[in-house]
């Protein structure tokens, strides 16, 4: 329990449904869904489509998404792949002939076709029950009356601003400028493209006006992008990866999405004693930087579109695991060289829902980096994630950009069960931070009993390009004995990343967590 002396969060306690997001309103809309006779994937759904409204610079439709979920009453999870594809005129070999190294994070080459609407469709056709039109009302009455922005909102706003260009600075400033804490923000052409969505399902984002506007926009950009890419893109049904710690079974998206890097970690740390560490000392937060360079290391050579990549197994295999943990010198780092975490990828919303049914959804929804490509569409004010980004240039390796292909993603939503049962939607935001903060949030449940806002409270590490980022929440004796551990402590540039989960009680009592490095909040009833 919390000292109640002390700054801080409780825990949110509700019976009949809850909601835990990072943006109040989508959290009250998402209940007011399930009040007016909606399950939780109708709320999860109304809930992501207006954050794009409440944090553009997070997401949108213009992104990617994916999602676990349980039917109602049942424990099993079923995932959906809501990701979109490269356009059959990428080429990896022109880009490598025009001097790139890596894959380009803002050029229009980084567009790859937005699968979040397709799937957002296919989900609340086969899974909801008020369908598209009331799951986009919301967010078409808000993008109109508009939303005053919000304190952390605004303060990304300001540091991701930069990327726009053209069009979008019209879209996404106000009068030319950055909103400040408390500014409406209005998206009256966003609101036209939702109508066509809510009329007319996926047709209406990926045929006819808005599809031709995104198009057009793209191609006036340089971008090889074809209506015929737009009208194939679909999203898939395929089978979670699971793994196990600490009497909890840990559900993960698969491929290509960072899951499985998740699994690994989590058990790399099993060959430690976690639980006989101070929580938030230095050697717990040293062991899982070692740990986090290593399997990001095996991510990084192995992890793409699952219809290219060969090596799923050796990720998930106790025996990867346990030759790697074998590399961790307790007493000293890992030198830098090591590739770990790459480049900045941050910006990512996550909601959760359940309902009295306990049906769980745990949705993940991106543009990828702030504002994601910078790019968006002349007549509907589409803003393009950077998807493409995910890929690399290397020859011949798995995530090799190519035509048709799925990006290697960061975005990964989870759910836990114990002994079967469902037992917690959760996630956390923060793009390459989300597989280690999957592991350091279970980590914090199993081997220190932490409820779910106080798992997701604690202080964050990250071992990042060469450095360890630590948060102000260790304290200066934590930082110097990393740093005489060998890290490059540094201070991160803002708090790493955010998390929700709700845990669904033994007497069915549901527990909602919300980070406070958000806006957001858990809202039950």
């Amino acid at each position: 329990m919390r000292d109640f002396h002390l700054p801080g969060r409780s825990a949110t306690y509700a019976c009949n449904g809850m909601c835990a997001t990072s943006h109040p309103l989508a959290a009250k809309v998402a209940v007011q869904m399930l009040e007016a006779g909606g399950n939780a994937m109708d709320a999860a759904i109304a809930g992501a489509i207006l954050l794009g409204i409440a944090e553009p610079q997070m997401t949108g439709i213009g992104g990617d998404c994916f999602a676990l979920f349980t039917p109602p009453g049942e424990d099993r999870v079923i995932a959906l792949n809501g990701s979109g594809r490269a356009p059959a005129g990428l080429s990896a070999d022109r880009l490598r002939a025009d001097e790139h190294k890596i894959f380009p994070k803002t050029a229009v080459d980084a567009v790859t076709v937005p699968g979040a609407v397709d799937a957002f469709c296919r989900l609340s056709r086969d899974w909801g029950k008020l369908g598209m039109r009331a799951a986009c009302a919301p967010a078409i009455h808000y993008a109109e009356a508009g939303i005053p922005v919000a304190p952390r909102v605004a303060a990304d706003w300001v540091g991701d601003s930069s990327v726009l260009t053209g069009q979008a600075k019209a879209d996404y400033l106000i009068a030319g400028k950055v909103p400040r804490p408390g500014q409406i923000y209005r998206a009256p052409k966003m609101a036209a493209a939702l109508r066509h969505i809510a009329m007319d399902g996926r047709a209406g984002f990926y045929e006819g006006e808005v599809a031709e506007d995104m198009v057009d926009s793209l191609r006036a950009c340089g971008g090889t992008h074809t209506l015929a890419d737009f009208a194939a893109t679909q999203s898939d049904y395929v089978d979670p990866v699971a793994g196990g710690y600490g009497g909890l079974e840990l559900l993960e998206h698969p491929p290509n999405g960072q899951g499985a890097t998740a699994i690994l970690l989590l058990n790399i740390l099993s060959h430690f004693d976690i639980a006989g560490m101070a929580p938030f000392g230095a050697e717990r937060a040293h062991i899982e930087a070692e740990a986090t360079k290593l399997a990001y290391d095996a991510r990084d050579r192995f992890l793409a579109d699952p219809d290219h990549m060969a090596r799923l197994d050796h990720l998930l295999s106790s025996d990867t695991a346990a030759k790697l943990a074998a590399l961790i010198d307790p007493a000293r780092a890992l030198p830098a060289a090591l590739p770990g975490a790459g480049a900045v990828h941050k910006d990512t919303i996550y909601i959760t829902v359940v309902d009295k049914d306990r049906m769980a959804v745990s949705l993940i929804y991106s543009i990828f980096n702030g504002f994601g490509s910078g790019i968006s569409s002349d007549k509907f004010g589409i803003l393009f994630h950077n998807r493409g980004a995910g890929f690399n240039l290397i020859p011949g390796h798995p995530n090799e950009a190519a035509p048709g292909k799925r990006p290697m993603h960061t975005i990964i939503p989870a759910i836990l069960r114990r002994r079967g049962k469902l037992l917690m939607p959760f996630g956390v935001m923060g793009g390459q931070y989300q597989s280690a903060g999957h592991a350091r949030f279970v980590s914090n449940v199993t081997d220190f009993g932490m409820d779910p806002q106080a798992a997701i409270d604690g202080p964050r590490a990250f071992a990042y390009q060469g450095a360890l980022r630590v948060e102000n929440g260790y304290g200066d004796a934590v930082k110097q004995a990393l740093s005489d551990l060998g890290h490059t402590v540094v201070a991160p540039p803002s708090a790493i990343g955010g998390a929700q989960a709700i845990l669904i009680g033994e007497d069915g009592v549901l527990i909602g967590g919300s980070d406070p490095r958000k806006d957001g909040c858990a809202l039950g009833y």
